[in-house]
């Protein structure tokens, strides 16, 4: 049976709604049946026209949107939450309350404290709660984690995260882009700027593919663009538990680079690199052999994937596979069914950690780059 989805933002000028339309719809586990997909209600009303609507769900904000799909016999199933960082939690709160499934884009919050207020409602509640960090759905990057936990690798020594960019290298945000605009926002965006919006995606993958847990950091984060109220650029130092050692370099003022997210992981048995502009192949490294570039589809490779190999899959299908799974959640909790203890679907607990390593960056770079305990 078909899902109903809702969505909170993502209207007429929005890019990440879209995207999360695209990979709701792509495996046909959901259908969009109601949102509030702008805080203009005229906006809110075109684009839900623009998208098929019903009149009668389109709503012209998320308080009216939770308490009026709660009460419905056919409410919808879950709600897709896709504003600016700010709204999160907010949004969130309220459909949690209302009884409906939360799937949230990253970061979680622009607070530790409004995180951690999320995380205990949802412990509360019950009620699942699924966070859209994208990376984690790509079938090289399970991979990768497969591989790590079954000691290919050894055990781990480094991991390095690069995730660099180019479209904020000009103040773009000064003419209106509106993608930009709000980013550069701490009024909207929080306290971190690249760290937040980059930077987490490289630390929950530095984590979700180690397995291991930071538990203190150093960074160094610089607004290269003369007058831009956040850091633009990003560069951390990590250490794990156990011993291990991470670097990350995040930058959204790079040239030359549209979306180089780069991962390497070494260990004392051999190492592996992946490329998200490169996304099917994962090269693996034991010591003392040459390195194999292990391809999705191909023989021995643990993946969920779609597409026959040869066929590249990207950043859609990885969005895809994460409502894929949620829509399993979802249904599990419906059915009142214990949950998948196997599931690799990032949760509110990683929003939380995210936020703590975006806060811990931003005081340990306001105290002159020391090191902070996460």
């Amino acid at each position: 049976m078909t899902l109903k989805l809702g969505m909170v933002g993502g209207g007429r000028g929005a890019f990440i709604g879209g995207v999360h339309r695209i990979a709701a719809r792509l495996d046909g586990h959901w259908e969009l049946v109601a949102g509030a997909f702008s805080s203009d209600p005229k906006r809110a009303a075109t684009s839900a026209a623009e998208l098929g609507i019903a009149a009668e769900r389109s709503y012209g904000s998320f308080v009216e949107m939770a308490k009026a799909e709660a009460a419905r016999p056919d409410c919808i199933d879950a709600v897709a939450i896709v504003t600016p960082n700010h709204l999160h939690v907010p949004v969130a709160t309220a459909f949690l309350r209302a009884g409906i499934p939360v799937i949230c884009d990253k970061p979680l919050a622009t607070t530790v404290k409004d995180a951690e207020a999320l995380v205990l409602l949802v412990a509360e509640t019950g009620i699942p709660f699924i966070l859209t960090q994208t990376y984690t759905g790509y079938p090289m990057v399970r991979e990768a984690r497969a591989l790590v936990a079954a000691g290919r690798i050894g055990h781990v020594r480094h991991v390095q995260v690069e995730y660099l960019q180019d479209w904020l290298a000009e103040p773009v945000e000064r003419g209106g882009q509106k993608q930009a605009s709000w980013r550069a926002d701490p009024a909207q965006s929080g306290a971190g700027g690249c760290i937040a919006d980059i930077g987490t995606h490289a630390f929950n993958l530095a984590t979700f593919v180690s397995g291991l847990v930071a538990h203190a950091l150093l960074a160094d984060l610089t607004a290269f663009v003369p007058g831009r109220a956040l850091d633009d650029n990003a560069a951390l130092l990590l250490r794990f538990q156990g011993g291990a050692k991470g670097m990350i370099w995040a930058s959204q003022v790079a040239p030359g680079t549209k979306n180089g997210l780069r991962l390497r992981v070494v260990g004392d048995a051999g190492g592996l690199m992946w490329d998200q502009e490169h996304p099917d192949d994962l090269e693996f490294t034991p010591i003392g052999q040459p390195t194999q570039t292990l391809r999705r589809g191909g023989e021995g490779v643990v993946t969920a994937s779609r597409l026959p190999a040869g066929h590249p899959e990207g950043y859609l299908e990885a969005f895809a596979t994460l409502y894929t799974e949620a829509a399993g959640m979802v249904r599990r909790f419906r059915e009142r069914a214990k949950p998948d203890q196997a599931t690799m679907l990032p949760t509110v607990t990683d929003g939380l950690a995210g936020m703590r390593f975006i806060s811990a960056g931003v005081r340990s770079h306001e105290g002159g780059a020391v090191w902070i305990n996460l």
